[in-house]
């Protein structure tokens, strides 16, 4: 065979590889698939009392613990732990609604929304970004998920305890642990097939079960440890004064934010699903109120251990492998167990999704959530090596506060944009028009959220280096400026992007009438469910370029990929 027949051959294999990968609701003429549109109303099951279901779920975990716990190694007492985490919960819970109204309204999630801000090239930028950190953070629950199977080992073989390490010093994981991790992985995998759609009697199970153990493992604490004297839980104390106390007390609160501000950004992907654009408001509340309560649960278990165990045990899954009794150890399984349903769940939820769906917008022909959640499956759980991330509390808080440095401008953004901007008012449809409005010129990129994103996180870099290498000092000034750069960031990247849209506006991207996914065709004009009237454009001529793109005028996909 020549080398032009065995190049046709190669190409021939290749292109058959690529058809039979295909996604049947990805069609040559659109970008987009069935994951990727607007979710139809079928779809849009998520009701108020499933939101507070999820937020339960999701704060009561064995991260929940971790974050008070770790606060407490770096010298804050119980009361300010719970006063920090509280705050920051507070705070992000405010702009997780203020941009979850984004996704309950028009039912698109984060990767589509970020072409409105940032021009419909540009955004992929943002997408890659924040799938690069939903990916680490799958990596880390997952290192959590593997600790509860390890625990609940422990508890039926006790001899578990004594199985040699063969791994090398430096690999900070050992034998018994990465097996644990392995029985954990092979056991989440199916569930990423399980549509986010139906998943809502998981954190139902979750919201139920994960209080009851966080009851019972305070309460077992208090009642070895008391309520009164010297010895007490409520007898500790902070290491801090003065400055010091004020500007560690900020860290913690800017490391929290930092746990959630990747939620802050991506919480489209689940508001997308809510049945009414109002479902998501009761977050305001759940989250602190429930952060609060786990916040709490994690200061008494972490003191108790001091008391009991002569060192703090931030992770409530070491403090539990120490009930070595007969009784002790069925307690150990139980609360391991549904530990780790919580860690299946937060991971699916909050990692797995959101990643999924940017690789899903970056590849619309050939990956949809399902196919998007494998591949983080094996890339956060394998490739990043998260065992080497979560080696101390204060590398974990680093962790956790570093990259909101880049997440705090771009929610800033998206935030100032629905409301200041354009007020809320935009056209679905143009969201998946390469061609459309929110592409702002030839290369794609709206240059004035290209700014403001740079002046939002540009002078934290200086303070966020020494966190990452220790052999670089800067500056008290510049140190303080970073342990408030989720509030720089957000404040202003939203201000400057404001000023700019407001000097320098690109009059193509403004609506007079926001246009819906289930809005109906009239004369030009798109009328929604309650019968208010949203511009179109060009009339009946932008309703046909619509159709060309796969879409109907009430929103359901041309295909389903339920098979692939």
């Amino acid at each position: 065979m020549s080398s032009t027949e065995d190049s046709v051959s190669k190409g021939g294999v290749w292109s058959r590889i690529l058809k039979r990968c295909q996604l049947e609701s990805a069609s040559e003429g659109r970008n987009s698939n069935a994951d990727l549109d607007p979710v139809p109303v079928s779809r849009r099951t998520w009701r108020t009392h499933n939101y507070v279901m999820y937020w339960i779920s999701d704060n009561f975990s064995p991260s929940g613990f971790r974050n008070a716990a770790s606060l407490m190694e770096v010298g804050l007492s119980w009361r300010d732990s719970l006063l920090c985490v509280t705050f920051a919960q507070l705070i992000v819970a405010a702009v997780i609604v203020l941009n979850g109204v984004f996704g309950s309204t028009y039912h698109v999630n984060f990767s589509i929304q970020s072409r409105i801000s940032f021009g419909f090239y540009f955004s992929y930028i943002m997408i890659v970004m924040r799938m690069i950190v939903g990916i680490f953070w799958y990596g880390i629950q997952a290192y959590t998920g593997g600790e509860c199977v390890r625990s609940m080992i422990y508890a039926i073989w006790p001899s578990f305890h004594n199985v040699s390490n063969t791994m090398a010093a430096n690999a900070n994981i050992d034998t018994q642990m990465m097996t644990a991790y392995t029985v954990y992985f092979i056991f989440i995998l199916p569930l990423h097939f399980v549509p986010m759609h139906h998943l809502k009697w998981l954190f139902t199970v979750k919201s139920i079960t994960t209080p009851i153990i966080g009851f019972a493992i305070m309460g077992w604490t208090i009642h070895k440890v008391g309520v009164s004297g010297d010895e007490s839980i409520w007898a500790q104390k902070t290491t801090l004064s003065g400055s010091k106390l004020a500007w560690t007390f900020l860290s913690g609160v800017y490391a929290n934010i930092g746990t959630w501000s990747t939620l802050a950004v991506n919480v489209p992907d689940f508001t997308r699903y809510a049945k009414s654009d109002k479902s998501a408001y009761i977050t305001l509340f759940v989250l602190p109120a429930t952060g609060c309560l786990i916040t709490f649960f994690g200061v008494v278990v972490a003191s108790g251990s001091q008391i009991l165990y002569n060192e703090i045990l931030w992770d409530p899954l070491l403090f539990i492998d120490r009930w070595t009794s007969s009784g002790g150890r069925a307690a150990a399984f139980f609360c391991a167990f549904f530990f780790l349903i919580s860690q299946i769940g937060v991971n699916i939820a909050a990692n797995s999704i959101s990643a999924a769906n940017d690789l899903n917008c970056i590849f619309p022909k050939y990956i949809n959530i399902r196919r998007g959640q494998i591949i983080v499956a094996f890339i956060g759980s394998w490739a990043l090596t998260p065992w080497n991330i979560l080696t101390s509390a204060p590398a974990f808080l680093n962790f956790m506060s570093g990259y909101s440095v880049w997440l705090g401008p771009l929610v800033g953004i998206l935030l100032s944009d629905y409301y200041f901007v354009h007020k809320k008012k935009y056209n679905v449809w143009e969201m998946y028009d390469k061609n459309g409005i929110y592409r702002y010129n030839k290369i794609g990129t709206n240059w004035r959220a290209v700014v403001a994103f740079f002046v939002g996180w540009v002078p934290l870099l200086p303070g966020f280096i020494p966190t990452v290498n220790s052999s670089v000092t800067v500056s008290t000034g510049i140190t303080h400026l970073y342990n408030l750069g989720y509030f720089y960031g957000v404040g202003a990247a939203a201000l400057s992007y404001y000023i700019l849209c407001r000097f320098w506006p690109a009059l193509e991207t403004y609506v007079p009438y926001p246009v819906y996914p289930d809005s109906e065709i009239i004369q030009g004009h798109a009328v929604d469910d309650s019968g208010s009237m949203a511009y179109v454009g060009d009339g009946f001529d932008a309703v046909d370029g619509n159709e060309k793109k796969g879409f109907s005028s009430s929103s359901s996909p041309v295909h389903t990929d339920e098979k692939s």
